[in-house]
């Protein structure tokens, strides 16, 4: 058997899980001992201790950066760290690939429906199905250039995955934080929403045109309306909208 050591910072430490890690200790309280057979690349290492891929930013070989391709030699020493808020890595050290759009598009897994809504409110491109297979996410993910946010380790780590986040909180407020978070996505909200429902763009309607759908107490006091043509849904800036940009500004706050 060879060995490694390796140090993994941050959050990347909640992935992994002694006791269903094979050829794996902990010492010191801070490095792992990793032992292996044959050749492996950084990548099946950090994998097979269970931190998926896309979320890693920076391999340190020894205090010098290599890539996931690198086969690890006995002996050697990694630094392992994920992407971090406030810190931009050169492209030359990064691991990540560049996200290739103006604004963030996400697809969320089965999981993640309530923050899909979340999401598609603050006018976010989100597709989300509740009978989505991992194979089709990974395939949308990559033809439209979209982030997966999954609570499915599995998904995160396949091969063809560039841009994804594992979610850890189970409730969506909190994981609506994660993803404002990592993504810095206070930056490009401007007040739009999609439709919550299916994803479509809302368009401005007259409310003459639908004064008849409207219950007497939106007729009196709202005159701004919001259509799905896809889902034949009206909204106005209610109640719901209020407390949603409430929440908006507690995440900003936080």
């Amino acid at each position: 058997m060879k060995t490694i050591k390796l140090r993994f910072y941050s959050y990347l430490n909640k992935f992994i899980n002694l006791d269903r890690t094979k050829n794996l200790e902990l010492i010191n309280g801070r490095y792992y001992l990793h032992h292996y057979r044959g050749r492996q690349t950084i990548k099946d290492t950090v994998e097979s201790i269970g931190v998926p891929h896309p979320e890693v930013a920076l391999n340190l070989k020894n205090g010098e950066p290599v890539d996931f391709s690198y086969l690890v030699q006995p002996g050697d020493l990694f630094s392992i760290y994920p992407p971090l808020y406030n810190f931009k890595l050169s492209a030359e050290k990064t691991l990540l690939p560049e996200y290739p759009l103006d604004k963030p598009k996400f697809i969320l897994d089965v999981h993640l429906g309530r923050l899909a809504r979340y999401l598609r409110r603050f006018g976010f491109d989100t597709a989300y199905r509740n009978d989505y297979l991992d194979p089709e996410i990974a395939d949308i993910a990559e033809k439209e250039e979209r982030i997966i946010l999954s609570r499915d380790l599995g998904l995160l780590m396949r091969k063809k995955v560039k841009w994804a986040s594992f979610i850890w909180n189970d409730d969506p407020k909190e994981q609506l934080k994660e993803v404002f978070n990592r993504y810095s996505l206070s930056q490009y909200y401007q007040g739009e929403s999609r439709c919550v429902n299916c994803n479509s763009k809302l368009e401005k309607i007259d409310k003459e045109e639908i004064i008849e759908r409207l219950e007497p107490k939106t007729k009196k006091y709202f005159n701004d309306f919001r259509y799905c043509k896809t889902c034949d849904k009206i909204y106005w800036r209610g109640s719901h909208f209020k407390k949603t940009e409430k929440l908006l500004n507690r995440l900003k706050e936080s």
